[in-house]
């Protein structure tokens, strides 16, 4: 499905299982971040891209943390990615233990969702929907207990049809 402009993008119908990881490895923030860009193979296997990809994320990290409390990052570029990206792309890492992810409540980093996008629009609209259905306690209980790419991708259509997003 190709995305354009304001419209609402579900979060379901973007991820699929090649960028869900369940077994994040990194012990600190930039490690995560390479180990999330790795999962998107068009990037992956373009050396300019994901070094451009990842200093995006990094120089954003540096700004302000993409902690969100409750143990969830979402990392993302400051801006859009125009030309680097030509569709919306989220990225859903987990990790067992959890990272410290420069978060205010002590609380380690275990659920990642990468954001890329290519216009602004679309930039803020992935920001505000994923923040928005992550409030929701039972699916962040879900994410965590998933064994499965298709248990998560499950969870997230289920709690976006729930909240009518």
């Amino acid at each position: 499905m190709k995305h354009t402009g304001s419209e609402n993008l579900a979060l379901g119908a973007i991820l699929s299982h090649d960028v869900i990881n369940l077994r994040l490895n990194g012990r600190e923030p930039d490690e995560t971040l390479a180990e999330l860009v790795d999962q998107i193979k068009d990037i992956a296997g373009q050396p300019k891209a994901r070094q451009t990809l990842l200093r995006a994320l990094q120089e954003r990290e540096q700004l302000q943390a993409t902690n969100i409390g409750d143990g969830i990052a979402l990392p993302h570029a400051r801006n859009a990615l125009v030309g680097l990206v030509d569709r919306p792309i989220v990225v859903f890492g987990r990790h067992d233990e959890g990272i410290p992810y420069g978060n205010d409540d002590d609380t380690p980093a275990r659920l990642f969702f990468l954001l890329v996008a290519p216009s602004v629009t679309q930039h803020l609209a992935l920001i505000a929907r994923t923040s928005r259905l992550l409030r929701a306690p039972g699916l962040r209980q879900g994410l965590l207990d998933a064994g499965s790419p298709d248990t998560v991708i499950g969870l997230i259509r289920e709690a976006e049809a729930e909240a009518e997003l």
